[in-house]
């Protein structure tokens, strides 16, 4: 192990105090970019030096990039093969790890599987054709997201529909039948020998709870608890650290209360707000140093996050360069803002000499990618979109997937729904349809009935018969195969003895060329992840080994910083634990950021502060806040106000724009005037303002063509303009005559356009 006083040089007085005290519980407090990760990891060293074997110390992640980077960097520090034994990664992974080794214990198989968004929606959507519901309605999404708030409650289905109040609640919300899906849903869960991710914390619940030896076993193993982002944690993550902690007390939660941003996903910042009333003999450690930010961006998020006051106070601080202000731009519409975005990249790429990687536009929600992308791409700036579809939710890999679930656990409803017909051997839906009202009928899986369809009376053809024999037949084989093969041979026994690879290989169109390369890749994924196993001493690898590290992927283990030189589009969740040199902040506007649904709610508007504060905190040595003055929503084009987040930042750290004023809505010929740094109002008699002239009628002769033109619409050639999509711009000349005169304007951010006069709707500005 590296000298304990040379490690413990590297870190700052807040930092080294967190690290030393082990001898109760305590709570980090660490403000964005303070080094959390480091006082994580050199903590743990500093347990192992203290004598507490790797294998009884138990650290929570939410990704499992978090868990990989801070086991590495033990590695680093102490050896590999300690680093190895650490009960280190996410919650899920760790919970998935507790509950196959007690699966007997909650009823489950050794081997169940783990249903991902994917595998939940789709047995959802059969539920509710099962009872003939409307799926507009009864919206799969909307279903899967109530039942994973009632799980993170720990609401089981039984108790939920035995409660009234639930039944009330879901008839005024036009659901009556939402506790119905919830009790098939997990009884169909069951017969699969499935879990999703939700189910992994009840079941480990359960399982603490309904068997005390099972506590006591694990509470002895885990001496010392630590737990990253304990203000993401939910109820019952919650609950389970408690039950582990409740003998010993020795835990340390790091977090930072300012960056709670989940509660639509069931996180509770109470659990961090009120960690010291569950352990009152608790030390609390603020690390306040922010190593990544310039003075300005620091400075302007603590003005912003100050207005909270459900949180824990600290006073963030950096000692890095001061940096510029962060820049207010407003735009006359979505459209312009996104081309301004675009104009601005451009700029600093070339003024700084930059790589567009270094960027990021972050917005409020995902739809107003779209904009920002056409503007990127017009300037030929390349981008991606973080969060787009992964490379294990791509059909052709989640259909091989399938193959390999099924061979490990044949009970998987979805993934035996997948693939009994691909590659196409004549098993029709109507057949499929048969299978699985056997199933409902008998309460058995689907895979039972294939295998015995004259016990449960299957009534289908004799050559229908025959082919779901020849599929039972091959996956028997399959199965029996798996025992005696490593993970590498059992996949390529699996695609070659299923047909993928003739299905994939029969052509060389340019869509089987994609999914040959992506079977070749699943295949590479395999081969890697048993090497990595292997040298760490892991011996056999099996295909439920792979499986396993492929469920539990989650939407934030996505890496952004790839190494291609693109611009980043993700929306401000996604970017939470994410930094770049550049970050623009898109459509900062009321009724959007904030949300809409947060308006009338104290909490839900310091949660969204808190998301503003994440966006603003992404940036090392710039921020950009945009804001659009229109913006099209819901079919109809909408006037928008400033945020009041931007009032909510102290003025000396922004860029204001020089006309620090946004015009609402006429309103009985007054129009209100709100200043964007103070957030008064004015009023202006709006019957002062010129009317937009008529162009519709415009006669020109030809000999005097610009003239007549100039003269009848009321512009000239040099008048700076105003047009309520494209923004502020000056008339170069003037063409055509009559309908179609038109005007060439050079545009602030979308360079020169052609406009018929009769539809441009131009202003003197």
């Amino acid at each position: 192990m590296e000298d304990k006083h040379t490690y413990l040089e590297q870190l700052n007085g807040q930092q080294k105090e967190a690290v030393l005290y082990n001898d109760g519980p305590s709570l980090v407090v660490a403000g964005a970019g303070s080094g959390k990760t480091r006082v994580l990891t050199y903590k743990i060293a500093c347990l192992l030096e203290q004598g507490i074997p790797p294998y009884n110390i138990l650290a929570l992640t939410f990704t499992n990039k978090a868990a990989r980077e801070m086991k590495n960097r033990i590695a680093a520090l102490t050896d590999e093969r300690t680093a190895k034994w650490l009960w280190m990664g996410t919650f899920h992974s760790i919970f998935y790890r507790i509950l196959r080794h007690e699966s007997e214990a909650v009823g489950y198989p050794h081997d169940f599987t783990i249903y991902d968004t994917a595998d939940s929606k789709s047995l959802i959507r059969s539920i509710i054709k099962e009872l003939h519901l409307d799926d507009k309605v009864y919206r799969p999404g909307m279903i899967l997201g109530r039942i994973s708030n009632v799980k993170n409650a720990l609401i089981t289905s039984r108790a939920y529909i035995r409660n009234m109040e639930y039944a009330k609640c879901d008839a005024k919300m036009h659901v009556p039948l939402f506790g119905e899906i919830y009790g098939r849903y997990q009884e169909r869960c069951f017969q699969a020998g499935a879990m999703d991710f939700d189910e992994l914390l009840v079941q480990t619940n359960i399982l603490f709870r309904d068997h005390p030896n099972m506590l006591e076993k694990y509470c002895n193993k885990f001496l010392f608890v630590l737990v990253d982002e304990y203000q993401d944690t939910n109820f019952a993550q919650h609950l389970i650290v408690t039950r582990l902690c409740e003998k010993r007390h020795r835990i340390c939660v790091v977090g930072d209360d300012a960056q709670s941003i989940y509660s639509f996903r069931g996180a509770n910042i109470d659990n961090m707000l009120r960690f010291k009333d569950n352990y009152p003999e608790c030390r609390i450690f603020k690390l306040e140093q922010n190593y990544r930010s310039t003075q300005n961006i620091v400075n302007a998020a603590n003005s912003l996050i100050n207005k909270n006051k459900g949180q824990i106070h600290k006073t963030v601080y950096s000692q890095n360069e001061p940096g510029s202000k962060i820049s207010v731009l407003p735009a006359q519409s979505d459209y312009e803002e996104g081309y301004m975005i675009a104009s601005r990249i451009a700029y600093t790429h070339r003024r700084e000499q930059c790589a567009y990687a270094d960027f990021a536009v972050l917005y409020r929600t995902n739809a107003q990618s779209r904009v920002i992308e056409d503007a990127l791409r017009s300037r030929g700036i390349a981008y991606k979109v973080y969060g787009s579809q992964s490379f294990y939710q791509r059909k052709e890999v989640k259909d091989i997937i399938a193959y390999f679930r099924m061979v490990v656990n044949p009970h998987d409803e979805e993934a035996f729904k997948r693939i009994i017909n691909f590659p196409a051997r004549g098993i029709g839906d109507t057949t499929v349809g048969k299978l699985l009202a056997a199933t409902l009928a008998h309460r058995v899986s689907a895979w039972t009935v294939l295998c015995s369809p004259a016990e449960y009376n299957l009534s289908v053809s004799a050559g229908t018969l025959r082919k779901l024999r020849d599929f039972g037949d091959m996956m028997r084989e399959l199965i029996e195969e798996n025992g005696k093969r490593s993970a590498v041979d059992m996949a390529e026994f699996v695609v070659n003895r299923s047909g993928i690879m003739t299905e994939f290989f029969q052509d060389r169109t340019l869509e089987n060329i994609n999914r040959q390369e992506n079977l070749q890749e699943v295949l590479k994924a395999i081969a890697e992840f048993s090497n990595n196993r292997n040298e760490e001493g892991a011996g056999q690898v099996s295909l439920t080994d792979f499986l396993v590290e492929v469920s539990l992927i989650t939407d934030q283990d996505q890496d952004a910083n790839e190494h291609t030189d693109k611009v980043t589009l993700m929306t401000v969740h996604a970017a939470k634990g994410l930094e770049f040199d550049h970050i623009i902040v898109a459509g900062m506007e009321e009724n959007l950021f904030p949300s809409q649904m947060s308006a009338d709610e104290l909490r839900a508007i310091e949660e969204e502060r808190r998301l503003c504060y994440v966006a603003i905190t992404r940036a090392r040595k710039s921020c950009t806040i945009t804001y659009a003055m229109s913006r099209f929503r819901n079919g109809k084009t909408n006037t928008c106000k400033p945020s009041r987040f931007l009032d909510d930042i102290d003025p000396q750290f922004l860029d204001l724009p020089e006309k620090q004023t946004f015009m609402l809505p006429t309103v009985n010929g007054v129009r209100h005037e709100r200043n964007v740094i103070t957030g008064t109002y004015s009023l202006q008699n709006t019957r002062r303002i010129q009317e937009r002239p008529r162009l519709s009628k415009i006669q020109v002769s030809d000999n005097h063509q610009e003239e007549n033109v100039q003269t009848l619409c009321g512009f000239s050639v040099g008048d700076s303009i105003c047009h309520n999509r494209f923004g502020k711009g000056i008339i170069l000349s003037f063409e055509g005559s009559g309908a179609d005169a038109r005007a060439i304007i050079q545009f602030e951010h979308l360079g020169r356009k052609s406009l018929l006069l009769k539809y441009a709707h131009l202003t003197k500005k």
